[in-house]
């Protein structure tokens, strides 16, 4: 197989730049990677492979259609990974307009972008090319606390602005293979955790927070139930459905490990205190700093994943347990301090968002 040319957008993301690290790191193939650069784009996250000759990075925005074609026209993409988005609910509860531009129309520019070059292919590339779109389990909506589990058939009822922001993406890349032949794939992931995730999210929310003796806010009863995924298991998963997936169909990718939000917060005191045993002044144990706060607005209860098809089809599982992960994660964040620092630094100033108020 020739080295093949993959556009990830939103690739200076948490997702995006995992998928462009594991592209780099563990393939042959050239990453050209997309970003507008807002609050959770951080080329930092990118330190590790942005000297790579095989590694390129374009700033711009995918609702910007003449950007979008300038780009596809220079680099010549076989592949596209479109993550782009904005992809935190609480913000989408406060502020709902960006999510619309950016996940909806941005997303068709894409589409249009990717239709046009794809359209003036020879034939070869043109039967190679695909378009994968990355989305999210929260367009199924809430599993009510049963024991259910999302599979690739499960009607959409998206609860937050976000997640009805990403259903509207799915449908109109589906719609763009179903009305003009563009060869589309769509995942839905579970919840993602691990490095380089932006401190605004639950697990680095908590082990920051806890490090700075901080409390650590619990929506609600903290009784919500997510499945976590370890964000570079995620990230082989990707590469292996947009290299070798058939056009057309969806893929659920999930971590197995259903926990309650309090429980992950439970997981992080308990391994800080074992990995970062000093703390700060006036705290006895991490865990005294939970504090239970006024629920998210449309909170769902329970999201979990079928990710059966994904293994029968492809072969892939994750290699992470939920405790293997987190102990991977909260390492990370002992040991990446530059990092975070360097965002704390910026607008964003460690609170949960979004409360609806």
């Amino acid at each position: 197989m020739a080295v093949r040319t993959i556009l990830v957008t939103g690739g200076a993301g948490f997702i995006g730049s995992a998928v462009a690290r594991h592209i780099i790191t563990h393939t042959a193939d050239a990453v050209v990677v997309v970003d507008k650069l807002t609050y959770a784009g951080n080329l930092a996250s990118l330190a590790p492979v942005a000297d790579d000759p095989r590694y390129a990075f374009e700033q711009a925005d995918i609702c910007d259609a003449q950007a979008m074609a300038d780009i596809f026209a220079r680099y010549r993409p076989d592949v596209v990974m479109h993550l782009a988005a904005e992809s935190h609910v609480d913000r989408s509860i406060d502020g709902p307009a960006a999510f619309i531009e950016t996940n909806i129309v941005g997303t068709y520019v894409l589409l249009e972008a990717a239709r046009h070059y794809w359209h003036g292919l020879a034939a070869t590339p043109k039967a190679a090319f695909r378009f994968h779109h990355i989305s999210t389990d929260e367009v199924f909506g809430d599993l009510h606390g049963g024991d259910d589990f999302f599979t690739e058939t499960t009607p959409y009822e998206p609860s937050s602005p976000y997640s009805a922001s990403k259903a509207s993406s799915d449908h109109l890349v589906r719609a763009w293979m179903r009305t003009y032949g563009l060869p589309t794939l769509v995942t839905n992931c579970s919840n993602n955790y691990g490095p380089y995730h932006f401190p605004e999210k639950l697990i680095p929310l908590m082990i920051l927070n806890a490090l700075a003796g901080k409390p650590l806010p619990v929506y609600g009863d903290g009784s919500q139930i997510r499945d976590w995924l370890y964000v570079e298991d995620h990230a082989q998963a990707l590469y292996l459905v947009a290299t070798t997936g058939k056009p057309g169909e969806t893929w659920n990718i999930g971590g197995h490990n259903e926990r309650t939000n309090l429980d992950v917060v439970k997981t992080i005191c308990e391994l800080l205190e074992t990995l970062a045993p000093e703390k700060p002044a006036g705290v006895a144990h991490y865990r005294d700093l939970i504090t239970f706060v006024a629920d998210r607005p449309g909170h769902d209860l329970r999201y979990a994943i079928d990710a059966s098809k994904i293994e029968r089809e492809l072969g892939w599982r994750p290699q992470e347990t939920f405790e293997s992960g987190m102990r991977k994660t909260v390492e990370w964040y002992l040991s990446h301090q530059s990092w975070w620092q360097q965002v704390l630094d910026g607008s964003y100033r460690g609170e949960r968002l979004g409360l609806g108020q």
